[in-house]
């Protein structure tokens, strides 16, 4: 049996609410918070609501968020999972998307115990979902390794930290929790093919994740072995599988308990691929530098790594979810419409004839000297013929750059009020405010679900 995997199982059995630090909490109770209004706005994506279709005529007592609508536990992880990542505003820098593979995956199970599941219990499963789901990326080489393969990180190694996180609500001992991480990796899947034509597999991901991620808790409970060689170097197995020539297994404990990877995640202030945010961050302060608005621009150039501009080097805008992985489109809408909020990628906005004469004055060229996991040059030519150029290191919304809590309760209010009234957001943000005093979580179901009778469908206001 591999030390490493035993060792992250013990970990996962053995976390005390009171070893966290405190700053962690209250990152984690934000993440958490960011979350549930990223989910709620996403419940009324167009793929939420064709997912939410597969379901119809099923029965069940879970909660889908945002919506009149109950179904199964594992099917509420899937469709919650599935709305979380819908609108590309949930957290990034995990597995990458931890907060919309876990936190359906915990809530779900928490729906499972007779018993109630206190707000410490709660966030301690959410940090180990996020540590486990990072730790698995990291010993895949790291993001842009294991994505730069092809691999979509959020699935492949997302389903480990939801499978941690509901072993933990489940009350999993080491033998079984080590046996749901196994299970985990035979369940885990998912590919960078929609980059191609802006497919919406990508938001399927999340849901399979979390739904995953709580059927091998599950089935572990009830006495169903998984592999414990998972991370060892045999055939057939996960990082030999799917990092053979870029695997770091030491990640897998190494600091264990002592650097937290939730302390990394960042919280977007931007509806796009994070892979956009320094170059949209880069824009806003040149044009501020030259003091110039955009119709006094005269072209962007931006230097990035091939990873990125694999990633983001698109100009497909015919679609929502091509548009949010669109580099040249987050510059293109920064400088017409002055932001990259959801609204600037509404139908109306990407069919703007504006819009498509700035994508061709958008010039994206890969510098190989550039790190794979560097941040993007981004160089504002003027018509004047000034010129001045920039990297942000750090985005708004970063750890070292973080949205103030003043401006993460606007979006959490921008997000939530297309599908509740005010009344029920303002009361839903004061339970996540002060999650960890709650006795038990599942008084927040209340405060989650949708009104058929009062639903309001507007589009969603400026975050």
């Amino acid at each position: 049996m591999s030390e490493r995997l035993q060792r992250l199982a013990q970990f996962c059995v053995d976390l005390r609410f009171e070893e966290l630090p405190p700053a962690l909490v209250a990152q984690a109770k934000r993440h958490i918070l960011d979350t549930f209004g990223a989910t709620l706005a996403g419940a009324d994506s167009g793929v939420a609501e064709q997912a939410r279709k597969v379901f119809v005529g099923e029965t069940g007592e879970v909660s889908v968020w945002g919506t009149d609508l109950q179904v199964g536990a594992a099917q509420a992880a899937m469709l919650n999972g599935v709305a979380a990542h819908a609108l590309e505003l949930d957290d990034t820098g995990g597995c990458d998307h931890s907060g919309a593979v876990v936190l359906p995956a915990v809530m779900a199970t928490v729906s499972l115990l007779p018993r109630p599941v206190s707000g410490r219990e709660f966030i301690s499963a959410v940090v180990i979902g996020y540590e486990v789901g990072r730790r698995v990326l990291e010993a895949c080489g790291g993001y842009s390794a294991h994505n730069g393969a092809g691999w979509h990180s959020t699935a492949t190694c997302g389903v480990f930290g939801a499978a941690a996180a509901s072993a933990r609500i489940l009350g999993l001992d080491t033998r079984q929790t080590l046996a749901a991480l196994g299970i985990a990796g035979s369940f885990s899947g998912g590919l960078w093919a929609f980059i191609h034509d802006g497919s919406q597999s990508k938001k399927l991901h999340s849901g399979r994740a979390a739904e995953g991620g709580l059927l091998a808790a599950r089935f572990a409970q009830q006495g169903i072995s998984g592999p414990t060689q998972l991370f060892d170097e045999v055939w057939g197995g996960f990082l030999n599988t799917l990092a053979p020539a870029t695997s770091m297994p030491e990640a897998l404990d190494t600091d264990l308990g002592v650097v937290w990877k939730l302390a990394r995640c960042s919280i977007k202030p931007h509806a796009s691929c994070r892979g956009t945010h320094s170059a949209i961050d880069a824009l806003g302060l040149l044009l501020d530098q030259l003091n110039v608005r955009g119709d006094q621009v005269e072209d962007v150039q931006v230097r990035l790594s091939g990873f990125l501009h694999n990633m983001c080097g698109g100009r497909d805008v015919s679609t929502l979810a091509a548009a949010q992985m669109s580099l040249s489109y987050a510059l293109a809408a920064r400088l017409v419409q002055g932001h990259c909020r959801l609204q600037a990628y509404d139908d109306s906005q990407r069919n703007d004839p504006r819009m498509t004469q700035w994508l061709s004055r958008i010039h994206l060229e890969v510098d190989p000297r550039l790190s794979e996991d560097g941040e993007p040059m981004v160089t504002l030519r003027t018509v004047d013929g000034r010129q001045a150029s920039l990297c942000v290191e750090v985005p708004l919304g970063a750890p070292g750059n973080p949205l103030t809590d003043m401006a993460l309760e606007q979006k959490f209010f921008s997000l939530t009020m297309p599908v509740m009234p005010r009344e029920q957001a303002e009361g839903l943000l004061g339970q996540l405010w002060r999650i960890e005093e709650l006795q038990s979580v599942r008084t927040l179901d209340r405060w989650l679900v949708r009104d058929s009778r009062d639903a309001v469908l507007r589009r969603t206001p400026n975050i």
